[in-house]
């Protein structure tokens, strides 16, 4: 099982508990990082507070959730530690995974329904890193050409 962190803005605070409460069912150990009511709120507080967790590996993976799931992802993706991927369906999620060995998932609440990100989300934790001739790529990812 899994340590994973989930953050949202407030857009995503309804699927962003719903994912939690069946992780947690699921065994593994889910810290929400929040928000916790329906106030408005910014997602890049909620990316980067999430992306910090991950890089401090307080979390194994991360799930990062907000209205269409761009900004935040645009904000977890900031912090080098991570590699957050945007999807909507379950093969991007796995490719996320086995490609480009993603830790953070990121979903868009008003774009997705809760049976397709449980969907998402289960592809992307059952998946591995494909390693090889992948990880010269994701080795590139951190390193900008000059």
């Amino acid at each position: 099982m899994a340590r994973i962190a989930i953050a949202s803005d407030h857009a995503a605070l309804v699927l962003k508990s719903d994912l939690a409460t069946w992780l947690q069912d699921e065994g593994h150990e889910v810290a929400d990082l929040g928000p916790h009511d329906g106030a408005s709120v910014d997602y890049p507080d909620y990316g980067y507070r999430l992306a910090q967790a991950v890089e401090r590996g307080d979390a194994t993976f991360g799930i990062a959730l907000c209205g269409s799931g761009i900004g935040i992802s645009i904000a977890v993706n900031r912090v080098a530690a991570c590699r957050c991927a945007l999807v909507a369906e379950p093969l991007s999620a796995a490719l996320a995974r086995e490609h480009n060995d993603a830790n953070v998932l990121a979903m868009g609440a008003r774009l997705i329904g809760t049976e397709m990100a449980k969907a998402c989300v289960s592809a992307f934790l059952a998946t591995p890193f494909g390693g090889d001739r992948h990880q010269r790529r994701v080795d590139k990812l951190g390193t900008p050409p000059a």
